[in-house]
């Protein structure tokens, strides 16, 4: 009898065990738009709802899912966060400094992540980007750094993290002039810690069956900083839906291990900084078509997959509306089809293609100006706004002076007219900017999945780790 009793103890201590390990979420994604405040996400919804001619929004993906919080976002040092200290709070669960990565305002002490602890504790971990993949936000989940700039001694810590699978445009050291050996001693390391490093989509289906370790990076090209922004994409460039398709793919490699997935939606910010508001939809829409990529998965592992949404803090202090006008005209945006910072660079490089002699006319950045952005044949241009791009070409193409030997394809300043064009599109669309850096403003928090119901309501930017790690039985 004592026996039998010892045995159906040993029986329901078993099952009890069983049951608890199933309320924990196996799979966890967490997907950080940065930059990408409330009145982002409204704003992006509101644009797709003006491109079917109607007010109102067409939802998307992540904004229907069940839980809907917001996050308070200021750092240790200041009521506006940077991405550094903003990153370190979402992904250690405690305030630091601006600029600090992963360490407390001592400058001594480190912090452990939730993805290092995912990882020590048997799942497999995915960092995935848009911008580089030793950038601040990426960084905080595997590096510990007193400063957010020393990009080659974060890039030399990414692969003693041992995490299975990194992705992101490229590394920074790439294109960092000051130590133009650094690049070479970021993949070196890499390579030598067992990790593949592959180029494109192609490459990783190619690779990713003998790979015990990857690195995913942008094909190589002229601004590896970050991937090409949505808007400005060509067929053959990496997007963040095949990334998160990537990351998913090799984290199944070892189904029983569970993971932890990172998604960083990086250039939302890049567009933001820019003042560029078709530019920033176009990001926020790119972003939910790689959450839609989750969610098709968490619908085939309901019971045991989290999904949480967020961002490390504001950028660009957006406003919908402007001068009292009580309306918004959103659907302009659809025009533009290239970001500010690639029309920057494709006028510099028609007039280097021009020769030092024959810069750019007017009517020439008039057709360029028409095909890029719309203005004239799509969308009306007032006199004063006509007059505006006129004067910013005269200043850039026929007021500088550079050195003599010089060509001045090589001096024109032609980020004025970029400039003007991106604050002359605002005016069209009839939304306003605060900034061109970050601001204190609430972000939104989104989740599905198990343990989701713990995402509702105000929560500091710190608890969302802690809660996600609750959700996921991730000893904290």
């Amino acid at each position: 009898m004592k026996l039998l009793k010892t045995l159906a103890f040993a029986f329901v201590l078993f099952c009890s065990t069983v049951s608890y390990a199933g309320k924990n979420a196996k799979y966890v994604f967490m997907f950080i738009g940065d930059g990408m405040g409330v009145n982002e996400v409204l704003a992006t919804q509101m644009y797709q709802a003006a491109l079917e001619d109607r007010n109102g929004i067409v939802p998307l993906c992540f904004t229907q899912f069940p839980v809907t919080g917001l996050s308070l976002t200021y750092s240790a040092s200041s009521g506006v966060t940077d991405s550094a200290a903003g990153g370190t709070a979402l992904a250690c669960g405690q305030k630091t400094a601006n600029s600090m990565i992963s360490m407390l305002p001592d400058r001594k002490t480190s912090l452990t992540s939730i993805a290092e602890r995912a990882h020590a504790q048997g799942r497999r971990v995915a960092i995935c980007t848009t911008v580089g993949v030793d950038h601040a936000t990426p960084a905080v989940f595997y590096a510990h750094n007193v400063h957010r700039d020393n990009y080659h001694q974060i890039g030399m810590e990414l692969p003693e993290s041992g995490f299975e699978f990194f992705a992101g445009s490229d590394f920074h050291q790439n294109f960092d002039r000051k130590d133009p050996s650094a690049d070479e001693g970021n993949y070196a390391k890499a390579e030598n810690h067992g990790y593949k490093i592959v180029r494109g989509y192609d490459e990783y289906k190619a690779a990713a069956a003998e790979a015990d370790r990857m690195i995913l990076l942008e094909p190589e090209d002229d601004d590896p900083s970050a991937l090409p922004q949505s808007i400005s994409q060509k067929e053959n460039d990496l997007n963040l839906a095949q990334i998160t398709e990537a990351a998913i793919d090799f984290m199944m490699k070892e189904r029983g291990k569970g993971f932890f997935i990172m998604v960083e939606g990086g250039q939302i910010d890049g567009a933001l900084h820019a003042n560029d508001p078709a530019a920033c939809v176009r990001e926020v829409i790119d972003m939910d078509n790689a959450v839609k990529v989750a969610y098709d998965f968490y619908l085939k592992h309901k019971d045991e997959t989290l999904i949480v949404i967020t961002a490390d803090h504001e950028t660009g202090g957006l406003s919908l509306a402007r001068d009292n006008q009580y309306r918004l005209n959103l659907k302009a945006l659809q025009n533009q089809t290239i970001d500010k910072g690639a029309f920057s660079r494709h006028l510099s490089k028609i007039n280097v293609d021009l020769g030092e002699d024959a810069p750019i006319t007017w009517e020439e950045l008039q057709e360029e100006l028409k095909k890029s952005f719309g203005f004239w044949d799509k969308l009306r241009l007032s006199k004063d706004q006509e007059n505006r791009l006129r004067n910013a070409y005269v200043e850039t193409f026929g007021m500088n002076y550079v050195e003599e030997g010089s060509n001045p394809a090589d001096n024109y300043k032609v980020e004025r007219i970029s400039d003007l064009a991106c604050a002359i599109m605002s005016e069209i669309a009839l939304v306003n900017w605060g900034s061109t850096g970050h601001s204190a403003g609430y972000v939104p928090v989104f989740a599905v999945g198990k343990g989701a119901e713990q995402f509702s309501g105000q929560m500091e930017n710190t608890e969302i780790p802690i809660r996600i790690a609750r959700a996921a039985g991730i000893k904290w």
